[in-house]
């Protein structure tokens, strides 16, 4: 069994987006979270067969939210 990094974004329409940073054009959408993570778990099949034994390792670091900015102050 593998094992994979998702990032889970919701954008301001209220779908969720969900992405496989190891595995490139990984991706998909859902109107709910439970839609969601059977939608990713099926796009993940097809990048597998590409990528065969060869996945790419995460090269994910961190995930920061809340970076301040002053934009024109």
């Amino acid at each position: 069994m593998r094992e994979f990094t998702v990032i889970i974004e919701q954008d301001e329409e209220g779908y969720y987006i969900a992405e496989v940073p190891q595995l490139k054009g990984c991706h998909t959408q859902a109107r709910s979270f439970d839609e969601l993570l059977e939608r990713i778990k099926e796009a993940i099949q097809p990048c597998l067969e590409v990528y065969g034994e060869e996945t790419p390792k995460a090269n994910l670091i961190s995930i920061i939210e809340g970076i301040s900015l002053c934009y024109q102050c």
